[in-house]
Order: C-alpha cells, then structure tokens, then sequence
C-alpha cells in the first residue's frame, strides 16, 4: 500500500509542504534565469538594472529559505511517521505550523515583489542576507518571524511524536530516519536564535522607526552565526535522502547505520561556531577568532569525506548486486534510467565538486582572492544549487506517487530532466567559478566598467557570461520539466485503486546495533555543541557589546 494509505493525514500536509516548495522554486528559478541573461548582458528586457536587486533578494530568499525548509518539512514528516510507525500526535498543531510558515513566507514574498511595482509602498531589496545597514519593509521582517516561529513548531511536532514512539518502546535504538531529523533540528533550534534575535531585537524594531540605528558589524554576526548551519538545513534533508533512500534506488542497502549516525553527529557539533569564515575582511572581529572558524571549517570536510564513502559503497553494493563488476564497471549497473536515482546520484557527484570549491572559501588567505565574486555563487550553485535542489525534484518522482497514490506522469521527460539540471549547471558554475578568479564582482546587475578590463585565467570573459547565460537557460528549462511532471501526477485525474508502492526501506548492512548508545544520547551532544559555540562566539560578540548594543551606530542605507 501507499504511504497515503497508511497516513492520510499526514500524507496531506507532506504534499502541501512540498507544493510550496515547488511553487517557490518555480518563482525563483525564473528569477535565476532572469539575473543570469541580465548580468551577462545577452537579455536585458525583463527587468530594469533597477529593479535586478528585487529579483536577486527574490532568487535567494525564495529558493535559499522557502524552497528548501518547505521541502525539508514534507520529507522529515514523511521520514517521522514512515520510521516511527505512527502519525503526528495532533492534525490542528500540524496545520498551525504550516499556517505560520505558509503566512511568514507569502508575506515576505510579496515585500520582495513589491519592489518591482513602482506604486506599491513596500519592497525589500536587501538580498538574501538582509543584515544592516539596507532597510527593508517592515512586512518582510514580519514575514521571517512568522516563518521561523512555524519552523520551531514543526520541530516540536516531530520531537512529541518521537516522545511518544519512546514512551511505547523504551531502549529502543532511535530510527535512522528519525534521528537524522531530531538531529537537524537540534542544530537548527541552536543557530536559528541567532537570526531571530537578530530580526526580533534589532531589525524590526529599526524598520519600524522603534529605534534609530543599529551596529551593522553586530547585526552580519548574527545573521553569519545563523548563516553557515543553514546550508547544512539545506543539505541534511539531502544527506537524509542519500543514506536512506538511494541505496534503496540502486538496488542496495547502507553500508553503515553507524557511520551516518556519526555524520549527524558532527554536524550538529561544528555547523554552528564556524560563521566568522564568512567574515574574514570585516575588520571589527580578531584574527585569532576568524583562525579558529577557519579551523572548525576545515573540521566539517570529516563528515562530508564519511558521507561519500558510505554513501559511494552502498551504491556499489547496490551495483554488484545487480550483477556488477570490476573496479568501476560496476558503475555501468545502476539504474541510470531510473529518474529519482539518477537525479540524487548527479546531485551528489556535484556536491562533490562544490566541498573542493567551498576548501577555498575556507582557508584565510586563499578567500581573500575570491571573496564577494563570482566565485561564491557559483560554489553554492552547487551545494543549495544542486545538491539539494536537485535531489528533492529526484526523491519527488519516487514520494509523489505514495504521498498522491498516482502513478507517475510523464516518465520520458522524468528521465531526461535530472541530466539537464547537470548539463546546464555544470556549464553555469564552472563559469561562475572561472568569473570569480577573474575578479568579476558578484550581486551586480552590470558588471561590466569602462575603466576596468577582466582578464580570465582561463578561457575570455565574453565566453564565460555566454556560459553563464546558456547554463542559466537550461537550468530553467529543467526546472521547467520538472514541474511539468510533478503538476501532470499530481492533478492528473482522480485515483481509481490503491497504487501499489514498495516504500520499504532496506535495513543496513552494519545496524544500530554496531554503534554504541551514547550516539543517541541527543542531550550530550547538544550540550557538547553549546560550549563549542560559546567558545567560538563569547568574546567576539562580548567586545561588540562593550560599547553598548546599538552602537557604533549606522542609520537605514536607503535602496
């Protein structure tokens, strides 16, 4: 039977979540395609240079924030009642967490938007990292408040559920799936305070005439203590998937429960006090400090390294199970035809490429060559960009059919759209990539100067905006397919019997029971992840607020 079978009501809200997620990914991937064409001078038709920073705050929050948690919301509810065998406590608490979300983001959504209408008196043209000194509406900061607020009620949910699961069934081993959630949201639950108490206390009140000005180098540590652990948000969801379900798709099991205990686990304890490595040129916080950021940075490429030697042996055993051989002819038995696979395993092959790319972004000295150019987008193309946009679109033609209980629409196209997705962002970040080695700024809608001539390293500038423009367009086109799949299953016709779907997942080759307990001691961890931070940020943000909390002052730059 269907997982909509067996939770109706849960079922419901994974795929409203994930509606969400999809409209805000089509919204924001034409934004991406409209920046890609503008900034490399081959379209400048759609928006005014302008009105390019609406649509650059639009591309970022809507698929950086919104895409990416509303996705994450339907997967970990599936991934709870899927591992727990039971569905969420209270439908009402369910509907109200979505409620606020749906609210938070439409309002902030339609802040952005505004900008692009000259009679609306509202706009947040601030970017994606809305840190002072740019000022953005009200509504938007009210927006993210609500956003957030219904992402620690989603949390919750999934915490009481698991509560109850371990009343029935006392020393039992947490479910994989199930851990892999508490894990991240305990990560998030830590860093997310530092983003709503910079909305809260300085942001809102400051939008809303409350206060007059705020200390801006304050205001980006908030927002970077927040900052780095929301791309692991992005990726855990993705981590989520790769452990649990593609060795399923290949026709395997994991190689080890263990080991992707261990990986959760290192995530929650170094994501957090690492956020000075986006702010090495800021001149306000010590050297010493910004060494050690860059020191526990290095430290997170321990479980990316772990992730792709399990994740790559359960592959193979799902290979040679399917009568693979060889060194790597093995490779030439997955199922390469099989969209959901197929999309995952390209997602991490790119992720691949971005943890080398995000090495550079790391290290002190080597950051400086790069920071604030097109190097950086096209490093995080790759990470939000692909490895997880591009498995949640693979893992949806997998889910839908059990969360809609329809067969899945349009298979030829299914099959096609992940290896466009690869094609168009191979082409766009390795562009991006060659741009920023060049010097070519990025968050600039032409930047193009008549006193200033870029030389690439490799390859002519004029070649690299042409590769950014026509990877820009493919990406878009599958974007473009995919929904086209997921809308055409999703509202093609009335379910006429029960779908019969193997959403069984394998158990692993090496068990829980391989691993000590004290992985699942979640209070140990999260104690062990608070020092870490303490130590990384307490006397930073001590100095910062030493001459009080709104000062050094900066009034609202007007955009």
């Amino acid at each position: 039977m269907a997982y909509v079978d067996d939770f109706p009501t849960d079922a419901r809200i994974v795929r409203w979540n994930l509606l969400v997620a999809f409209t805000a990914l089509g919204i924001g991937g034409l934004f991406g395609m409209i920046q890609a064409l503008h900034r490399t001078d081959v379209f400048r038709g759609f928006v005014s240079s302008a009105d390019y920073y609406s649509v650059l705050t639009g591309h970022g929050v809507l698929l950086a924030l919104f895409f990416t948690i509303f996705a994450l919301c339907g997967l970990f509810t599936w991934g709870v009642t899927k591992s727990l065998d039971r569905p969420l406590p209270s439908a009402r608490f369910t509907m109200a967490w979505f409620g606020f979300m749906f609210v938070g983001a439409l309002t902030a959504t339609v802040t952005i938007l505004g900008g692009l209408v000259p009679s609306m008196p509202f706009n947040a043209d601030v970017l994606y990292t809305f840190y002072a000194p740019m000022q953005a509406h009200p509504a938007f900061y009210t927006g993210l408040v609500l956003f957030i607020v219904g992402t620690w009620m989603a949390g919750f949910d999934w915490f009481r559920t698991y509560w109850r699961w371990r009343g029935d069934n006392p020393g039992e081993r947490i479910p994989l799936q199930t851990f892999m959630v508490l894990v991240t949201m305990l990560m998030w639950y830590i860093s997310s305070a530092g983003v709503a108490v910079e909305v809260l206390f300085f942001l809102l009140p400051w939008s809303l005439g409350i206060i007059e000005s705020v200390d801006p180098l304050l205001t980006r540590t908030l927002f970077w203590y927040f900052g780095h652990p929301v791309v692991y948000f992005w990726l855990m969801p993705a981590y989520f998937i790769w452990y649990t379900v593609l060795p399923k798709l290949a026709g395997g099991r994991l190689f080890s429960d263990p080991l992707a205990r261990v990986v959760f686990v290192l995530f929650l304890l170094l994501s957090t006090p690492v956020g000075f490595h986006h702010q090495y040129t800021d001149p306000g916080i010590p050297e010493g400090f910004k060494f050690i950021a860059m020191t526990n940075t290095m430290f997170l490429l321990l479980p990316s390294f772990l992730t792709a030697f399990t994740v790559v042996a359960s592959i193979e055993h799902g290979a040679r199970q399917r009568g693979g051989s060889g060194r790597l002819s093995w490779l030439r038995k997955l199922p390469w035809d099989e969209p959901a696979f197929a999309g995952c395993a390209l997602a991490g092959l790119m992720f691949a490429a971005g943890g080398f790319s995000g090495i550079i972004n790391a290290g002190m000295n080597i950051n400086y060559l790069v920071h604030n150019t097109l190097w950086v987008p096209g490093h995080f193309h790759l990470t939000v960009g692909t490895a997880s946009a591009l498995t949640f679109m693979a893992i949806g033609y997998w889910l839908f059919p059990q969360i809609t209980g329809k067969r899945l629409r349009l298979r030829s196209v299914a099959t096609v759209q992940p290896y466009i997705w690869f094609v168009g962002m191979t082409l766009m970040s390795n562009a991006m990539h060659r741009a920023g080695l060049a010097g070519i700024p990025r968050r600039t809608a032409e930047p193009q100067y008549d006193a200033v001539t870029f030389q690439g390293v490799v390859g002519g500038v004029s070649e690299m905006r042409l590769q950014i423009a026509i990877g820009g367009v493919f990406l878009f086109l599958g974007l473009m397919l995919f929904l086209l799949v997921i809308f055409a299953t999703w509202l093609g016709g009335s379910r006429t019997a029960p779908l019969r779907v193997n959403g069984t997942l394998p158990t692993p080759l090496s068990g829980p029971e391989h691993s000590p307990k004290i992985l699942d001691n979640l209070k140990l961890w999260t104690a062990i992840a608070i020092v870490l931070i303490v130590l990384a940020y307490g006397l930073p943000l001590s100095a910062m607020l030493a001459d009080g909390l709104f000062a050094p002052g900066s009034p609202p730059i007007p955009v």
